[in-house]
């Protein structure tokens, strides 16, 4: 390497990744310490919440009680039965219980289960728990502990490390404040995630007080989301794709290949450039935010655009969560084939959860196959572009491909890490190591992200989002989006409907 090729960010960020994910493997292996440290609770629910939701709840147990009491479950209705009596009550604490019971008497995966599940996170869910001195400590821990491993490598970039030292603490703080707001019951039902509330965060501040000049040094966008990609690849499991079946892994991948091109299509042709459309394209077609954070990081994108992206997944994704099951539902879809077309078009594995256990087991079940089978391809996705954009960049250099070392050097060094560590914890760790990893990477790597989304609001107008490229970009993602729906609504009929193979026996 070059003298100072190993000190760039992509290769710090890379660095950084590994050393978070080999210090909890290890701890994890030797019980240094114990991880739970790391995973704080933002989730809180109010009273008034409880209770404007318990209609909704007793009319969803009144169909849980029925359905069960057909198929001969006496105890699982006399569980739903409890629940109600529990709510008429009005007290959490015995809500809890009687939605814990429910939700084990109805198993993972069920639509019992799972409101069983709902219901207990809800009344389990009190805002004194978030501000608890144990949680909060928890939160200061983390913090910590991000500053000190940030800090390193900004050293290693050759930063201003003292600077960095002085604004992190607010970033941190506001991601800290966007992560409690997504916590609540509300939003968490909605699917609303994290990083819009950081995003907004960041905004509130540059277009009102304006980004302080002793905050700038620990604005570090690029820096942050580089990170979280490398331990995002930790989470996402080559053999979950093969155990999810071949016929989810079929609809992915035509989902996935051919809505893309059809977005950057319509991108195009609404001139909208090419770093806009693949981030656009990636979003809608593959997982939502989090296949948009790979594509920009892979191709260098424009935060400014990919923030513009997230706000547009965001605001799609509600209202199709709560059309779609009803659309179902009154066209009397069969479950197993809507479960299909959910888990294709809805952006979040939340989202399809929660669409699906509107309909039955099956569509539940269904959807979250399809869905995990398409959050795989980002890793495929993102080393395609990798390669596609090095050759673009070559060509507008002089029009020559580029040799194998040329690619080497522009590849995105953190691409490969986030490759690395997908393969490592796909093929090479026992599973009882990853599945006990798993939680404690997700939040790690939730913290960088939302550290760089408060970073991109940071760095943002909201002029610029507003007046961006003339709403061309909304239009190209819409107008993919619809097209989404349509073809993975033929592909769930022809693939899991019975046309082509037998309909898979999931219940």
């Amino acid at each position: 390497m070059a003298a100072k090729s190993w000190r760039t960010e992509d290769w710090v960020a890379v660095y950084l990744g590994f050393f978070v994910i080999a210090v909890v493997l290890a701890a994890f292996s030797w019980k240094w310490f114990d991880l739970g440290v790391a995973s704080s609770t933002f989730r809180w629910t109010a009273d008034a919440q409880i209770a404007g939701s318990t209609p909704g709840w007793r009319a969803a147990l009144d169909d849980v009680a029925k359905e069960a009491r057909a198929k001969g479950r006496k105890e699982l209705a006399a569980r739903a039965g409890g629940l109600k009596a529990a709510l008429d009550k009005g007290e959490r604490k015995g809500i809890e219980k009687a939605a814990g019971d429910l939700s084990k008497a109805g198993g993972r995966n069920t639509v019992a289960g799972t409101l069983g599940s709902e219901m207990r996170g809800h009344a389990a869910a009190t805002a004194d728990k978030v501000f608890s001195a144990g949680n909060l400590g928890k939160v200061l821990t983390v913090g910590i502990a991000l500053l000190v491993i940030g800090a390193a490598g900004f050293a290693l970039i050759g930063g201003n490390v003292g600077a960095f030292l002085i604004g992190f603490p607010a970033v941190f703080v506001l991601a800290w404040l966007a992560r409690v707001i997504a916590g609540n019951g509300l939003f968490i039902d909605y699917g609303v995630e994290y990083v819009i509330f950081a995003l907004v965060m960041g905004l509130l501040v540059s277009n009102t007080i304006g980004t302080p000049k002793w905050l700038r040094a620990a604005v570090q966008t690029e820096y942050f989301i580089k990170t979280g990609l490398v331990i995002l690849g930790a989470g996402l499991l080559f053999l979950e794709v093969i155990q999810a079946g071949v016929l989810g892994i079929l609809q992915a991948v035509l989902v996935v290949f051919v809505i893309w091109y059809v977005c950057f299509w319509f991108a195009r042709k609404l001139r909208v450039d090419d770093d806009f459309a693949a981030m656009l394209s990636s979003s809608v077609a593959i997982c939502g935010v989090s296949a948009a954070i790979a594509t920009c990081g892979a191709i260098r994108g424009d935060k400014k655009k990919l923030s513009y992206v997230t706000s547009l997944v965001l605001i799609c994704a509600v209202p199709m969560m709560i059309v779609m099951p009803w659309i179902v539902k009154a066209v009397h879809m069969p479950d197993v084939m809507a479960g299909a077309w959910l888990g294709g078009t809805l952006d979040t594995s939340a989202s399809v959860v929660a669409a699906g256990a509107l309909i039955s087991d099956a569509a539940m079940k269904t959807g979250v196959i399809v869905k995990f089978s398409q959050n795989a391809l980002i890793g495929v996705a993102a080393f395609i572009l990798v390669v596609w954009w090095t050759y673009k960049a070559g060509a507008r250099a002089g029009g020559e491909k580029p040799s194998a070392a040329i690619i080497w050097e522009r590849f995105p060094k953190f691409v490969l890490g986030f490759l690395i560590a997908s393969a490592v914890f796909s093929f090479f760790l026992p599973q009882p190591l990853v599945d006990g990893t798993k939680s404690v990477l997700g939040e790690l790597r939730v913290w960088w992200f939302a550290l760089a989304f408060v970073c991109i609001g940071l760095e943002t107008r909201f002029v610029d989002l507003a007046t961006m490229e003339g709403g061309r970009p909304a239009l190209a993602f819409l107008g993919a989006q619809a097209v989404n729906i349509v073809w993975t609504l033929l592909l769930a009929w022809l693939i899991f409907g019975g046309v082509l193979f037998p309909v898979p026996d999931i219940k």
